[in-house]
């Protein structure tokens, strides 16, 4: 009997206990599918969202679209979530979606691009580096290699974030730099940069802003000229492939933004704001460190597990 009773008291009390509702987020980022980059930030937004509880929707374009990507955040809107999580790498397109969403009351965190503009359309921070002080400091620590004459390979023209890595790249090297255009398909960047270094002999420097797409291949470009060691390549983030080539070197070093910590944070954040009313009084720096020959080793795993 007493055991029934029991068992009913705990029945009663958890019917009538308060339920704890789990946070609704929705992450809308710019990165394509076929970009290793994103992926890492994808796993990113998965761990919060186990880690917290909270229901979580990662939504992209299918291309480097800003319309398109604009449509995601007015849908997102519509469904009233907790938090949105959004990139910013093209403001001007990007900024009326995003004010319209802090209009309606919905917490805002940006992330991976638009530190410059973030706060300006009401986002309660930003989660990502300063790109251009990024492309400064790696444009310097490259003159510092004997850099005198670089390429900055850039794989998305119209992405603001990336246009701002060529420029601080520029201003920290102080040598003479261009800017290649290229698109996403790693063979047709080969292609482009061993065309670029037949053609001008002079060049001793690659930076690319991207390990996969543009690293990688100017590794392989700059091999297939036979001038490995007599130019130095860099890229902004990283992939287990060029953390190996930095490791036996045939590349100077990677840039690490931490792209995991860009996905992860924003959406503990913003479910920590939806239960606590908590959320950091500032934007919050995910990089760049310079992952140079003597850290390369130690990351190549974690690289390829999509987690640095």
């Amino acid at each position: 009997m007493k055991k029934t009773l029991r068992a009913f008291v705990a029945a009663a009390a958890i019917m009538t206990a308060p339920a704890v509702m789990a946070a609704d987020i929705i992450v809308v980022s710019h990165g394509q599918a076929n970009d290793p980059f994103w992926s890492v930030v994808k796993n990113g937004v998965d761990k919060a969202a186990k880690d917290s509880g909270a229901n979580v929707s990662y939504r992209a374009p299918e291309t480097f679209d800003m319309v398109a990507m604009s449509q995601l955040i007015d849908a997102a809107i519509v469904q009233e979530p907790d938090g949105i999580v959004v990139s910013i790498p093209d403001g001007d397109a990007l900024g009326p979606s995003i004010t319209k969403a802090v209009e309606a009351g919905i917490p805002v965190i940006s992330m991976n691009s638009g530190s410059d503009v973030s706060a300006s359309f009401g986002a309660l921070l930003h989660v990502g580096q300063d790109e251009y002080d990024a492309g400064k400091a790696a444009g310097q620590k490259l003159a510092d290699m004997g850099g005198k004459v670089g390429i900055c390979v850039n794989q998305e023209v119209g992405n603001v974030s990336l246009d701002l890595r060529c420029d601080g790249f520029a201003a920290g090297f102080g040598g003479n730099v261009t800017v290649v255009p290229t698109n996403n398909d790693p063979a047709e960047v080969e292609a482009k940069i061993k065309a670029t270094l037949q053609s001008n002999e002079d060049i001793d420097t690659i930076m690319g802003l991207g390990a996969s797409l543009v690293g990688e291949p100017a590794v392989a470009a700059v091999e297939a000229v036979g001038r490995t060691g007599e130019v130095n390549v860099a890229t902004f983030d990283m992939s287990a492939g060029f953390l190996q080539s930095v490791a036996d070197g045939k590349a100077a070093f990677a840039i690490d933004q931490q792209q995991f910590l860009q996905g992860y944070l924003p959406v503990i954040f913003l479910a920590l704001n939806a239960e606590y009313g908590l959320i950091p009084g500032g934007n919050v720096p995910s990089g760049p460190n310079l992952i140079t020959a003597d850290k390369a080793g130690q990351v190549v795993e974690l690289s390829a597990q999509g987690i640095r």
